[in-house]
């Protein structure tokens, strides 16, 4: 696995942190740099951790199985992000579907209620992300990432790994810490209108690399 493809598949895997991030900026439109760049560093920080679980587990197993692992580890990197990008697909497809839904009962909810009612909302959609929420939230959006770890332990057999392990996460943790600072600052001027393509986009990448792993393992 080259750079290149470790940097398109660090920047799949940002995109569910890219979404989260731009709701928390749209929640918080005054949000300081610094609290800004915490987020970005959470959702970096467990999008490399990840990886690197998933590869050193992965090798456990795949040391009393080599002869094996060999021969599938092409299948196995096309499954596990076959199935990822699919999930982010069908994810992103259907938050399209229920989110006109969603805000137009919002909307509704809203109007019907009484001014102070609508100002305590409003003043509740503002209260800052708590530490505790950050850790959740970027643990939640890269779980994924166990699962390429395993990808990265594959390629690292069957063709080599550019950056070995350690660089690879590193370089996926990176991105990721870029790309959702970027997002909590659009967000704060656009919203959620970008946050619900996000994932598409991601999830078509995942897809793309996992077919191209398989072709080569095939020929």
């Amino acid at each position: 696995m080259e750079v290149w493809e470790i940097t398109l598949l660090g920047v799949a895997l940002a995109m569910d942190a890219c979404a989260v991030a731009m709701t928390d900026g749209m929640t918080n439109p005054k949000m300081p740099f610094w609290r800004a760049l915490l987020i970005g560093g959470a959702f970096g920080l467990f999008q490399c951790l990840m990886p690197l679980i998933g590869y050193y587990v992965t090798g456990v197993i795949a040391d009393a199985f080599v002869a094996t692992f060999e021969k599938i580890s092409a299948w196995v990197s096309f499954v596990l992000l076959a199935f990822l990008g699919g999930k982010m697909l069908f994810e992103s497809i259907r938050e399209l579907l229920t989110a006109k839904q969603e805000r137009d009962e919002k909307d509704r909810e809203t109007q019907g209620a009484c001014p102070c009612s609508r100002e305590n909302a409003l003043k509740k959609e503002c209260v800052g992300l708590s530490f505790g929420g950050l850790i959740v939230q970027a643990v939640a959006t890269s779980i994924d990432a166990l699962a390429v770890g395993v990808t990265l332990q594959m390629a690292k057999m069957h063709g080599g790994l550019a950056l070995g392990a350690w660089g690879a996460s590193g370089l996926i943790g990176v991105i990721t810490l870029g790309m959702a600072l970027t997002a909590v600052y659009i967000g704060k001027i656009l919203g959620n209108k970008l946050a619900d393509k996000a994932g598409f986009f991601g999830g078509l990448v995942l897809l793309a690399i996992g077919v191209k792993i398989l072709i080569e393992g095939l020929v």
